[in-house]
This record gives structure tokens, sequence and C-alpha cells, in this order.
């Protein structure tokens, strides 16, 4: 009884501090009644994952190892309580910039274009953009071919990117992008099939998503008309693919093994699924992505080479 109460008493401190249930949240804020409402999965997925754990520390027969496995199944369900807290303050934040209006977009299948040529997110058939950087696992190089392929998605045809990374020569992920390009002129992601691999074999499907499908909707890779503060979803399939961008620069100066480039566009992206991960992406007009850094540790993947004709 001790260790249910244990946790029980950590979830309770924690959606107190929230101010109640979805229940008591104002219908008329989507945003938020979302935000409580997978908090409240969160927390209850951590005791689920907790219970399984210690059960599985009853079929120790050695008392010292049953011990220890008992005292990191609570250790490990305190961290991963606190980490729905973190995922809840992204979420809350962003809330506070999207406002409260459910995220439904209206996607009318003739106001997309077949071409996707907005300067700051080119996708030319047959062109594939070539990057590189350093990470702790070794040299990642990432290879982002954009196909003659596409797929209809919510009746709109889109572009298919096939975009693939190795590490150290070594095959860890292998996705499928979709994106198409409004009149106005802005760039939609409707989706990826994304695997991770670990020694060639599928480790996980995590982001995978479709708009229109269980609740995923469309967002906007990039905005016809950046503006500095503009802050925007990119994807939105709850606790599985939810990146937000906000435009932070328009005149950064760039320079990556690909080339010097000014008056870049600078957008800084975070997720409640990594809420330690502040990233920036920047944009040069008519070639695309540059360079993508980790504003924390400062590491870079930049652009190396761009293949045409392909």
């Amino acid at each position: 009884m001790l260790r249910l109460s244990q946790l029980v008493v950590a979830s309770a401190l924690i959606v107190g501090s929230m101010g109640g249930s979805a229940g008591a949240r104002p219908s008329s804020d989507a945003c938020m009644a979302t935000t409580s409402d997978v908090f409240e999965s969160c927390t209850r997925g951590a005791k689920s994952d907790r219970s399984l754990g210690l059960a599985k520390c009853d079929n120790q027969p050695d008392a010292a190892t049953r011990k220890a496995c008992n005292k990191q199944a609570l250790a490990d369900a305190k961290d991963a309580v606190a980490t729905c807290g973190d995922e809840r303050d992204v979420r809350q934040a962003a809330c506070a910039k999207l406002g409260a209006a459910p995220y439904h977009p209206a996607i009318v299948s003739t106001n997309f274009v077949a071409t996707i040529d907005n300067p700051f997110f080119p996708l030319v058939p047959g062109t594939t953009f070539v990057y590189e950087g350093q990470t702790p696992d070794g040299l990642e190089h990432n290879e982002f071919a954009v196909t003659h392929n596409t797929r209809v998605i919510l009746g709109v045809t889109c572009t298919e990117v096939h975009d693939t990374v190795t590490t150290n020569g070594v095959l860890t992920e292998d996705t499928l992008d979709w994106f198409a390009q409004d009149t106005a002129g802005n760039v939609w992601y409707f989706g990826e099939n994304t695997h991770e691999l670990v020694d060639g074999l599928i480790s996980t499907i995590d982001g995978t998503f479709m708009g229109g499908v269980d609740g995923a909707e469309p967002g906007i890779i990039m905005e016809a008309h950046p503006a500095i503060g503009d802050f925007y979803r990119q994807e939105f399939d709850l606790d599985n693919a939810e990146d937000f961008a906000e435009v932070v620069g328009l005149s950064a100066a760039v320079t990556v093994p690909f080339g010097s480039f000014t008056n870049c566009l600078d957008t800084r992206e975070t997720t409640p699924l990594e809420p330690d991960l502040h990233e920036h992406k920047f944009y040069a007009a008519g070639v695309g992505n540059v360079l993508e850094t980790d504003e924390d540790t400062g590491a870079r993947k930049e652009l190396i080479q761009v293949k045409t004709g392909q």
C-alpha cells in the first residue's frame, strides 16, 4: 500500500498545481483542456508502468535484488511523472501563443498547387539536400531527397520526400515525408512514415502520422510570409507528433560547407515530446534549410551539398 500511495500523492500534487482536472476547465478553452487531458493520460501511464515494473520486481527470487528493483521502479515512476509535468508546461506555453480554439485547419484540395516553390522551402523533384553533423554517437549524414512520387492525403496531392539518416555509415532513420503548398504560398506538412533502426532492425515508428487519421492534422512547415513572432504548429498528433516553430529572425548570416548566406530566416523549434530540446533552423532564400543548431549544446547540422537532376 505504501508504494501505491507514493505515486498517487506525486500525481495529485502535479494535478493540483494545474488547478483541477480537464472537466473543471472552461469548455471554450480547447487548447488548455487538451493539455490537461494529455497530462492526465501521461500520469496514468506512468502509474501503469510503475505497477508493471513492481510486478516484475515481485518475481525476483533474491530479496536484495527485489529490493533494488523496487527502488528503481519507484525512481523511474517519479521521473516519469516529472516528465509529464514538463510536457504539460510546454503545451501550456504554446496555448498562451496559439489561443483557445481547437486545432482543426480547413484543408480544401482546390486551395493547393502542384509546385512547391516557397523560396525558403523549395522542393524540386530530383533534388537531394545533404547535411552532416557530429553527434554523441558519431558522424550523422542526412539526405533529404525530393522524389517524383506523390501521395494523396485529405484530397491533396503531396510531394513525397525520402529522408534518410546514417550514423557512422550505418542507417539509423528512414522516413517518407509528405508536403504540399497552398495558393497563398504556405507549405504544409501532411505526415510522415518514419522508422528508427538499431543494428538493422526497426526499433520504433514513433512520430509516424498522417493528416486526417485518428485525430492527426497537418501543420505548416514554412509560412508564405514569415514575420518575427509568428508561432505555429508544424504537425499535430497528440503525444506522437507535436512540433512548434516560432520565427525569431529574418536577417541571420550563415556559413556552412555549401556556402555563405545572408538574410536567413531563423526559426526556433520546440516540442512537448522532448521538453529540453530547443533547435534553431536557418533557411536561405532560393535554397531552403541550410543549418540546424541545438540552442543548448551548440551542435550543428550543416548543408554540405545539393544534388540535382536525380
